[in-house]
């Protein structure tokens, strides 16, 4: 199982001219071949008066579906440059569509090649990239009187404490990076004598935490 990716999670748009065509990007976070479509639906919907709409995605982490549409363009001109950009860059789970706006002067296949690639270059520039890693959640319950110790070492890692519960004993909620899980663990038991426990979860992907990247 892979054990981190980068994606985008927020939508971008950017926008090139090339002699008087416009090339607008846009640019969405997709986990399904559904939202991708849906997406696409829409910014065709948006920009129903433009020439072309064309579109490429990639969706999955361990066998990816990647598709693209040239949309009109003549082939390899357009979706599949949009394509090389996603996979150029190692993005997954992302969909990225290309409106464009004729300008009336034709730019051949390379002029094409080269405005596709610019325009998904761009929208991605504006929604920025984030590292997706594999972490297991886990709750941490303790005494009050270890709790000083158990913060100083998540802290010192840099594992944020999603939630918290002050009862009889404190209970924190983490996300911890797979391949730190048994070393932190050790090192919580150690500092507490083992008078702490774990309850762990079953790995996801998440965005925030030790290692973190924008």
């Amino acid at each position: 199982m892979q054990k981190e990716y980068e994606t985008i999670l927020e939508p971008g748009k950017g926008e090139i001219i090339e002699k008087k065509s416009r090339f607008i990007g846009y640019v969405r976070h997709v986990e399904s071949e559904e939202e991708a479509n849906a997406f696409i639906s829409e910014i065709k919907k948006q920009n129903f008066d433009a020439r072309h709409n064309c579109y490429a995605y990639t969706v999955g982490v361990e066998q990816p579906l990647l598709k693209f549409s040239d949309d009109g363009e003549p082939g390899g001109t357009a979706g599949k440059p949009i394509l090389e950009v996603i996979t150029g860059m190692q993005l997954y789970d992302v969909c990225i569509v290309v409106t464009r706006y004729f300008g009336g002067i034709l730019l051949g296949t390379g002029g094409l090649v080269r405005a596709y690639t610019e325009a998904a270059k761009a929208c991605i520039n504006v929604a920025g990239t984030v590292c997706k890693r594999l972490v297991i959640p886990t709750v941490i319950t303790t005494s009050y009187t270890d709790l000083g110790k158990l913060q100083y070492i998540l802290g010192n890692e840099g594992i944020e404490i999603k939630d918290s519960e002050y009862e009889e004993n404190v209970r924190l909620s983490t996300e911890i990076f797979i391949d730190d899980i048994e070393r932190i663990t050790k090192a919580v038991t150690e500092a507490t004598a083992a008078r702490a426990s774990f309850l762990r979860d079953e790995p996801v992907y998440s965005v925030g935490g030790r290692g973190m990247k924008r």
